[in-house]
């Protein structure tokens, strides 16, 4: 995939800090939104894989920074969950005006929530999906329960979430109270994947049953058994990211496909960060990842350059022989 970092603003002119990925030597067919997870960022090793996996199938595909996180702008103490969901508002429209209206939509967690919330204001959305979302935005509260008699006293508290440490004032506490996923879950009439894992021990399986009792059809449910909330094990988010590109081709526009004029040429994109070895290929219309096997520091995500060597050989051979 190709990432280019973006920046665009948010209600209260504070810049966000986006990746707008986009799948190799084509135009994408449909744009996605990733909503990560609460404190999380685009640097999420579980966003990345999802994104990969959607840019493969043809997607462009921006996860951003929500406000005071990551390299965005703003103060964290000061957001709640109705910013979060204007911050996902202004991406979409930052896509409208600058590539094409977004039209798939994909919240992980509270991000999950904050989707829904936020499918519901943009029209161009035609499919959601939620990762391990919560069925209502207040049962953050049970994670800030040691801390929640400290808010409601002084008004602000700083907590643990996940490793990271933040300042949580009572503004939040007091906006989650005020939000109902099944009534717009009722009222919402789009195409919606619930993703959850029956061993998820931050929010409950139960949940995902809420979610989609709640939901209109066309609705889907998937069990992603045995990974944890954060999709700690990487084969959990690329089995996801290959199940989110399949299953919404059923409900998006692919449009014609835009099959590249070079037939026999062959180009190769290394990835970034801890992708390290991870490199896509394109030759003519066809795709594939290549890598480097785990012992020598890559991901074991494809075939290595001297495997694919190998391969040429033998196919070359073994057509040779056909002829």
């Amino acid at each position: 995939m190709l990432r280019e970092k973006k920046i665009f603003k948010n209600s209260k002119d504070e810049k966000l800090v986006a990746f707008l990925e986009f799948p190799l030597g084509k135009r994408p067919h449909n744009f996605a939104i990733f909503a990560h997870c609460f404190t999380c960022n685009k640097n999420f090793q579980a966003v990345r894989n999802i994104s990969l996996a959607l840019t493969q199938e043809g997607f462009g595909v921006l996860s951003f920074d929500f406000t005071g996180l990551g390299e965005s702008e703003g103060d964290f103490a000061d957001t709640n969950f109705t910013s979060n969901v204007d911050d996902l508002i202004a991406a979409a429209d930052f896509l409208t005006s600058n590539y094409q209206a977004a039209t798939l939509l994909i919240g992980h967690s509270l991000g999950g929530a904050a989707a829904i919330f936020a499918a519901s204001k943009i029209d161009s959305i035609q499919a959601l999906v939620t990762i391990g979302a919560p069925a209502d935005p207040a049962h953050i509260q049970h994670l800030l329960k040691d801390k929640k008699e400290d808010i409601e006293t002084t008004g602000k508290a700083r907590v643990n979430i996940g490793g990271r440490d933040c300042m949580v004032k009572k503004q939040f506490l007091d906006d989650l109270k005020d939000q109902s996923l099944s009534k717009i879950l009722k009222q919402l009439r789009k195409s919606i994947l619930i993703a959850h894992s029956p061993q998820d021990k931050i929010v409950d399986i139960e949940n995902a049953a809420s979610l989609y009792e709640a939901a209109h059809h066309p609705k889907s449910f998937v069990s992603l058994d045995g990974a944890d909330h954060l999709l700690g094990n990487k084969k959990d988010s690329q089995y996801l990211g290959s199940l989110i590109a399949s299953w919404s081709r059923r409900y998006l526009d692919y449009g014609a496909e835009d099959v590249p004029n070079a037939e026999h040429q062959a180009i190769a994109v290394l990835g970034n960060g801890s992708e390290k070895f991870l490199t896509q290929v394109r030759m003519g219309s066809h795709f594939l990842l290549a890598d480097e096997p785990e012992s020598v520091g890559g991901n074991n995500a494809g075939p290595t350059p001297y495997d694919l060597l190998s391969a040429s050989l033998a196919t070359c051979k073994a057509m040779t022989l056909q002829m």
